[in-house]
């Protein structure tokens, strides 16, 4: 883990949130929509929203001209009617600003991928040794910030080298950013709820006359443990440094990753897969020079207007072919029910590649002429699986099956239909038997009926094969017949009473149809006409 000299975090906090989705929904700067009771019809109206809290709506965030009038959080609903008759009351919808918060930390992706959610109404950003890829971290900051409020987001950010100090700075400070190693100047004047406790801890310190930061620092640790609890002391070191923190970003960091940056945003088609081709040039010979492949490529498109779209596609077996993840990518584009939109067009374009893999490099024969016949079951398995990554590239990665034999005899469970792209590691999980030799006459369907259907059955003796049947209503003659192949229950894995042993026959038609069906049950006692059933049909 990085020391605190070496980590910078970029802490965004969104005090309107709420407020400002309901303006962007509503197509205006500020989402004020009425007038203000006892002024001008024109005047600007306040705009608060409330959640039901202690029995009563109660305000839970509100616009800067509420504040303005003297409204404050979690007021009753009841009292600021009271202080302003008239107010745009909005009832707050969580999931809406949960939504628009992951839809700016996508956005934010743009400065890193290490971005992380903070509480409902921040994010936290590691920019530690990519600032100055934008000119350093006050551009970065600058950036961010002007972007953010050009779409309508009133943010606020610090820059401190704890996640804890650049929270607490952007919350309760006045944000800006903290030179590495001048977390202790930062933290000392703020408030001790900065540290981010509850409520009841932040009474108690200010029952002991401790308001600040600086006047927990400089008590003794073991009387604040004991009142308090260690957590108290975590957080502090924590924004000291003193203490490492761990942050989870919300999205899982890439192995490699390629991307461009546009001066003018890029809207037109061929110039996005010109662009496009670009990168998977160069994310392959990133892999190439690590000696990997890779099982899942994102393709993220970053709108100039905030908007992130982004394409997947995932292969069955490391890749790094750039021609073939271009074709993969074309099959995805050609297959979008919604096509990629540019808007006013994409100022940043990233592809990412994950589930790597180490990727041997086949080494061409040295003669030719020998063992010309003999099949090479690796080239075929690359062969199919390059076929299964088209087909799921552009159908949908469960849409396309493959079929994996399983270690039991019985046939509703003899073999697992599993993605494609998924079969190599499920089969590697354990040791099934192997399929027929190519060639030899199989002795099952290999897809059998979702349920087995009734059929009617004439036959020579009582247990043996038939030689006329009756199924869906149509009458067939039996040419050939085949078997029994008798199958009983797998005892060993019953939890309930068992299923009757069934006897299976190969049936083929004079026509050359052949069917699988099979009698279930035995003749014996109490049993004189056991039930016959059509299982499946032969290719």
């Amino acid at each position: 883990m990085r020391t605190a000299s070496l980590s910078r975090f970029l802490s965004l906090w969104f005090p309107r949130l709420p407020i400002d989705r309901i303006g962007r929904s509503r197509g205006a700067s500020s989402p004020a929509s009425g007038p203000q009771a006892g002024g001008r019809p024109d005047d600007p109206c306040p705009v608060v929203v409330v959640g039901k809290a202690k029995g009563a709506f109660r305000l839970t965030c509100l616009d800067a001209l509420a504040e303005r009038l003297g409204l404050a959080s979690d007021m009753a609903l009841a009292d600021a009617r009271a202080m302003i008759p008239r107010l745009d009351v909005v009832e707050e919808d969580l999931a809406a600003d949960a939504a628009l918060l992951g839809a700016i930390a996508d956005w934010c992706d743009r400065y890193t991928p290490l971005v992380a959610l903070d509480e409902t109404d921040g994010l936290l950003l590691d920019i530690s040794g990519c600032a100055h890829l934008f000119g350093g971290e006050a551009v970065l900051g600058r950036d961010c910030l002007t972007r953010l409020k050009r779409q309508g987001f009133t943010v606020r950010a610090a820059i401190a080298g704890t996640p804890r100090a650049a929270r607490a700075v952007a919350r309760y400070g006045s944000g800006g950013i903290i030179e590495p190693g001048g977390e202790g100047a930062a933290l000392l004047p703020l408030p001790a709820a900065a540290l981010g406790l509850d409520g009841a801890r932040q009474h108690g310190l200010a029952r002991m006359g401790l308001i600040y930061i600086a006047d927990i620092e400089t008590r003794p640790r073991a009387p604040l443990a004991a009142r308090f609890g260690s957590d108290l002391l975590d957080r502090l070191d924590q924004a000291f440094g003193r203490l490492p923190e761990a942050v989870t970003p919300r999205r899982p960091l890439p192995d490699c990753m390629a991307e461009r940056r546009f001066a003018e945003p890029l809207a037109h088609e061929a110039g996005i897969r010109l662009a496009l081709a670009g990168l998977e040039q160069s994310l392959s010979e990133m892999l190439e020079a690590r000696g990997e492949g890779a099982k899942l490529f994102e393709a993220s498109f970053f709108r100039s207007d905030g908007a992130v779209r982004r394409l997947g596609i995932e292969t069955g077996l490391p890749l790094r072919d750039a021609k073939v993840i271009d074709r993969l990518f074309a099959l995805k584009l050609e297959a979008l029910a919604d096509p990629l939109d540019p808007g006013f067009g994409f100022d940043l374009i990233r592809l990412s590649a994950g589930a790597t893999e180490r990727l041997a490099v086949d080494q061409a024969a040295l003669a030719t002429g020998y063992d010309d016949d003999v099949p090479d079951e690796a080239a075929a398995e690359r062969a199919l699986a390059e076929v299964a990554d088209a087909l799921s590239a552009r159908l949908g990665p469960q849409r396309v099956r493959r079929f994996l034999a399983q270690d039991t005899h019985d046939p509703v469970r003899a073999a697992l239909a599993v993605p494609a792209l998924h079969y190599n590691e499920t089969a590697r999980l354990g040791a099934p038997p192997p399929w027929p030799e190519p060639g030899a006459v199989p002795e099952r369907p290999l897809r059998l009926l979702a349920r087995p259907e009734p059929i009617e059955v004439l036959a020579e003796i009582p247990d043996g094969p038939p030689t006329r049947f009756r199924w869906r209503r149509a009458v067939h003659d039996v040419a050939k017949a085949e078997g029994p192949e008798r199958i009983a229950a797998e005892w060993w894995l019953a939890t309930e009473s068992l299923a009757p042993t069934r006897d299976y026959y190969r049936i083929e038609q004079p026509d050359g149809r052949r069917f699988w069906l099979y009698r279930d049950g035995l003749y014996g006692p109490g049993v004189k006409h056991p039930p016959w059933f059509m299982h499946g049909l032969f290719a």
